[in-house]
């Protein structure tokens, strides 16, 4: 590759694109809430979440020195995370908060890169971390997952024109800003009912004597900061 094409291809990635029109970031708006909402339809695309909520575990174990063992994403929609490490202490904490934390603050770094202009960033960015992440994967049904979901962001980026990037990364922004609301109100609703004994709450519930509903708290908080303030971004209000 000479020089030229590398210029090219570095100005295509990490230059900016013009802004959408009001129109389209309206629908991908109403299209994102429309995967969220309806639970014949979130039963499918939940799994998109629990890609980035497992991803999220993986990417803050490895930050804090753990060793990452393997990632696994099951067709019902849940997922496990295996790291080795101190079983305690802040690595554990940030680990295990990071879960239901991902989707959303990634949504809100996505609303960032596309305030500015960036989505095609935004597009080579997710394409690499999906990569990283099936190196990582330990079951067929995960793995092909991911490798779909890259293979998505992939060819919008590279053979999709400047119209359906803008609408394929405004879409999957709010995904991610509506989708990391909803999990945190299931595993409310689920604790409730008895369900989750050893869900990312409890867990840390007891690697911090704390009460779970403290962090559930600050799940929320999260979630719903993400929301707001991705949602302003990308409208530009």
């Amino acid at each position: 590759m000479d020089t030229s094409s590398i210029t090219d291809v570095w100005d295509r990635v990490f230059g900016t694109q013009p802004d959408p029109s009001g129109w389209l970031v309206a629908a991908t708006a109403l299209l994102a809430l429309a995967a969220v909402l309806p639970h014949g339809i979130w039963r499918i695309t939940r799994n998109a979440v629990t890609i980035a909520h497992e991803g999220g575990h993986g990417l803050v174990a490895l930050l804090t020195g753990r060793s990452l063992e393997g990632i696994r994403l099951h067709s019902d929609t849940s997922g496990l995370t295996v790291s080795r490490g101190k079983p305690s202490g802040l690595g554990m904490v940030l680990t295990a908060a990071a879960g239901y934390s991902a989707p959303s603050l990634l949504g809100l770094a996505g609303a960032l890169l596309l305030a500015a202009g960036h989505i095609t960033a935004l597009l080579w960015g997710a394409t690499a971390l999906l990569i990283a992440m099936l190196v990582m994967i330990r079951n067929a049904y995960g793995a092909l997952t991911v490798l779909v979901a890259g293979a998505a962001f992939l060819l919008v980026s590279w053979l999709a024109t400047a119209q359906v990037q803008a609408g394929f990364g405004y879409l999957a922004v709010w995904f991610l800003l509506f989708g990391g609301v909803r999990p945190v109100f299931e595993l409310q609703r689920k604790r409730r009912r008895g369900e989750a004994p050893e869900s990312d709450a409890d867990q840390l519930a007891r690697l911090t004597h704390t009460p779970a509903g403290l962090w559930l708290l600050l799940f929320h908080a999260i979630g719903l900061f993400a929301l707001f303030g991705g949602g302003r971004w990308l409208t530009g209000l």
